[in-house]
């Protein structure tokens, strides 16, 4: 039987430590039998972890992880916190196996640390995305997709893209009919529309307090509906094209039509979430000249369709 060792560290969040759990626990083969047998280990067998409301203990130790096929590394609270030397032993040990290795979340710095995912893709919670990106440059951190296969070792994004990630090596493992089915029991679809980037919040990117451009980025998002040009902006700046984009990019780090696209889409996201208007008139009234152009582009940005960010966020 296929061993899932599932791997607690102190201040473990306990969602990523269960879903986990839960779902291989809970996947049955087409006879009836159990698909994985699932164990829970933590640096030493017994030991008291942290898991921030409650407390466990862990029945096996580091040394179960020479049995398991699959591990699995949850998110702690902290990703900054340094790895235990044991772990990162045991870690590359198993990976000499060829032993899978998966992370939740977080625990996307605990394998990041071993150093096995250094030249790879690799993703986390897009919240702290831009930290494993700076904590560990040799990865390429991706923050907009629910998980990264290698083959070997996988990367998952934060909370639900537990049951993504899952689905995904029970697929490869038994079939599409076991991972349905396993789908079914955690009232999950075996695939979701679209990536992490549909969950981020869209901001503009940050201007420097008493920047110039101040007064014209209100202007632009107050009339981001019109259909504005490059020389619309600069004459609204009183400038040349050529200065607008050099000011531009010094204050913002983007230029101007790419600053007014984000904001078009981010209004585009507001009225999706709170009118039942159609998408061709949202994308009319956020200031895209073809409904053609809007799908595509907030496709882009979003990494979902309109239709499929509203029916994921529409309130009420």
């Amino acid at each position: 039987m296929h061993t899932v060792a599932v791997l607690a560290l102190d201040r473990v969040i306990p969602f990523d430590l269960s879903s986990p759990i839960e779902v291989f626990s809970r996947t049955r083969l087409p006879d009836g039998g159990a698909a994985y047998r699932v164990v829970v280990c933590a640096v030493s067998a017994g030991a008291e972890i942290d898991a921030g409301p409650f407390a466990l203990r862990a029945p096996y130790g580091l040394d179960v992880l020479a049995e398991a096929h699959t591990i699995i590394l949850p998110g702690t609270d902290d990703p900054a916190a340094p790895v235990p030397p044991a772990v990162l032993d045991a870690l590359r040990a198993a990976a000499a196996r060829g032993t899978r290795i998966a992370s939740v979340c977080s625990g996307a710095f605990i394998l990041a640390a071993t150093g096995l995912l250094d030249g790879l893709r690799a993703t986390t919670h897009w919240v702290a995305a831009p930290l494993l990106a700076a904590s560990h440059p040799a990865v390429t951190v991706d923050p907009d997709v629910l998980y990264v296969d290698n083959g070997q070792f996988l990367t998952s994004a934060g909370a639900a893209a537990a049951l993504d990630l899952c689905l995904h090596l029970i697929r490869g493992d038994y079939g599409s009919a076991v991972a349905a089915d396993a789908a079914r029991l955690s009232v999950m679809p075996l695939e979701r529309e679209g990536g992490q980037a549909q969950f981020i919040v869209l901001e503009q990117p940050p201007v420097p307090a008493g920047a110039t451009m101040e007064p014209l980025l209100r202007w632009m998002e107050e009339n981001a509906g019109r259909e504005l040009t490059l020389k619309d902006i600069a004459a609204r700046a009183a400038t040349s094209t050529r200065t607008l984009n050099r000011r531009f990019r010094e204050q913002t780090g983007t230029t101007p039509l790419q600053w007014l696209h984000r904001a078009r889409i981010r209004q585009a996201q507001y009225l999706l979430e709170a009118t039942t208007h159609p998408v061709d008139r949202i994308a009319t009234q956020v200031g895209f000249g073809s409904p053609t152009a809007f799908r595509d582009r907030f496709k882009r940005v979003v990494g979902t369709s309109p239709h499929g960010y509203r029916a994921a966020f529409r309130h009420g």
